[in-house]
């Protein structure tokens, strides 16, 4: 997309909208050695922190970076409503500001794509303990034919053309190569599918909070698409709540380097 991605713009639904991995994410990760207490834990690209608390939760000690400081307003206040503690700092992917093999763990969760591959992937190898574990994840809505997330993916469309996110798998290869050029080893894939239930309201605001909708159009362009997604799932979908098929995908790999 040529468009500027500013997700600080879409901070209100963002919060409201985007819970953010299922607790499942954790309970297949922790036989990798992710998620335990005690762990320092980076989570780039924290957002809101959803998975950051999850981790705080387990009793890991957790950094969120993120570059939008009104996601990072947000994660602070649900931090208090949840009665955890996460230490958010502003920071970028591919210039982390922390100390060389400071981490026990990176992940890296719904937002590898927007990161320069190969300036993000060093950074990651410098942070990293020797040991340590890198992992990406994603939680993706499954565009299937005939089913709700394909036509609203073709609404956004209509709206932003230039939007280039839609059609996707939820499966993302590429980051196994981005991975291992960055010198990770032992990389190993897993994923699993989850059906998700959506009011017509939280379906709406999570589209709001999307890419292709408040975080590069304009104020007036989300009010119209927002009222033509509403109509559209009362003609199409009258059902309520929505069942959006989901799937949760991770790859992990390891930073092991042999020192001589």
């Amino acid at each position: 997309m040529s468009a500027k991605i500013d997700f600080g713009k879409t901070a209100l639904d963002y919060v409201i909208h985007r819970e953010g991995f299922p607790p499942a994410l954790l309970i297949r990760l922790k036989p990798y050695g992710v998620g335990i207490v005690g762990q320092r834990v980076l989570d780039l690209g924290t957002g809101t922190g959803t998975l950051a608390r999850q981790l705080a939760q387990v009793g890991a000690e957790v950094i969120g970076m993120d570059i939008a400081e009104p996601l990072l307003k947000q994660a602070r206040i649900l931090d208090i409503e949840a009665k955890v503690f996460v230490n958010y700092k502003l920071g970028n992917a591919e210039n982390i500001p922390l100390q060389d093999e400071t981490q026990d763990i990176i992940i890296v969760g719904q937002c590898w794509h927007w990161f320069n591959p190969e300036q993000a992937g060093s950074e990651c190898f410098r942070v990293l303990r020797n040991g340590g574990t890198m992992v990406i994840c994603h939680f993706d809505w499954l565009p299937l034919p005939g089913n709700v997330v394909e036509a609203t993916e073709n609404l956004i469309l209509k709206h932003n053309p230039k939007w280039n996110m839609s059609g996707g798998s939820g499966i993302y290869p590429r980051w196994l190569k981005d991975l291992a050029k960055s010198g990770f080893v032992g990389i190993e894939t897993f994923s699993f599918d989850l059906n998700i239930p959506y009011t017509h309201e939280r379906w709406c605001g999570r589209i709001r909070a999307s890419a292709g909708v408040s975080a590069s159009l304009a104020k007036e362009r989300v009010h119209e698409f927002d009222e033509e997604h509403q109509e559209l799932l009362a003609k199409n979908f009258p059902q309520d709540p929505l069942l959006i098929p989901h799937r949760v995908w991770a790859v992990i790999a390891r930073k092991l380097r042999s020192y001589k």
